[in-house]
């Protein structure tokens, strides 16, 4: 990911570099006096402290040394933590396989009491049957990740979903026209998915809307994406899953969330658009 990807990324790591070089400052020392207290070349305090190079938990623990503040060591290699959890690539959350993944989530999922999906190009997680489950996961860890851990992936991710009949939530989902027709399976699988799609849109707490396929389209299709609540957004990109927690980024994802919603359909309309797919895998 290229740093201008997330300013919530960005943000993250200019507070901490602006953490690090008050330590300096309150120390009375000179970047180039820490330097030599580390063992560095002052070029590093310098990338460091100005963001352009992000600290190893080590560079951390000898700055704090170097400038008499141990005591900050543990919140600061905490803080470091986080901003390094904010993007994670898929080789480094998959490396154990995709069960971990997938039960990595499911704390979120449970604190979260309004979700938001927008997916362009595949059903949510949360909606979706086990054999399209099967597919997606054998499709991804055939493409990316070498321990072969998909059934017991499709089992947590079967588990998750018992948030939507759990407690007091609320689902809004949203997906292209396209998703309806667009499968990594066979006919008989996406026709399950369709019919678990159509079943679940009638629960009083789940809203699904298809966007139509049209011309003049008030804003095209963008990268699938996450709300919960107000606290967080995660996003799905080709390398990678970002974590937003920036307000304004949050709000920018919410207003795309609700230009999207009104260009859909819900209800019978969209039930109508869903029939349709089913009628044409027959």
């Amino acid at each position: 990911m290229s740093e201008s990807a997330s300013s919530s990324v960005q943000q993250a790591r200019q507070l901490l570099a602006d953490r690090l070089r008050e330590l300096v400052k309150d120390s009375g020392l000179e970047g180039k006096e820490v330097a030599a207290r580390c063992g560095w070349y002052p070029s590093k305090v310098s990338r460091i402290s100005t963001g352009r190079q992000n600290p190893s938990e080590d560079d951390i623990r000898a700055w704090c040394a170097a400038t008499g503040a141990e005591d900050q060591t543990a919140d600061l290699i905490a803080s470091l933590r986080a901003v390094e959890g904010m993007w994670v690539s898929w080789r480094r959350m998959e490396r154990a396989g995709l069960r971990r993944a997938q039960e990595a989530r499911l704390p979120l999922y449970e604190r979260t009491h309004r979700f938001r999906a927008y997916s362009p190009g595949l059903f949510p997680g949360l909606l979706q049957t086990f054999g399209y489950t099967e597919d997606v996961l054998r499709a991804v860890q055939q493409r990316r990740v070498a321990v072969d851990d998909v059934a017991d992936a499709v089992a947590a991710r079967m588990e998750r979903q018992s948030v939507l009949r759990e407690g007091q939530r609320r689902f809004a989902f949203l997906v292209e026209e396209g998703t309806l027709g667009n499968s990594l399976g066979n006919a008989d699988t996406q026709a399950e998915q369709l019919d678990h799609l159509l079943t679940f849109s009638a629960l009083p707490n789940v809203s699904v809307g298809v966007i139509p396929v049209q011309l003049r389209r008030a804003r095209m299709p963008v990268e699938g994406f996450w709300i919960f609540d107000k606290a967080q957004v995660n996003v799905e990109l080709v390398s990678g899953y970002l974590t937003i927690t920036q307000p304004s980024e949050i709000k920018a994802y919410a207003d795309t969330f609700a230009t999207l919603a009104d260009m859909a359909v819900y209800g019978q309309k969209a039930r109508a658009l869903i029939i349709k797919a089913l009628d044409s895998l027959a």
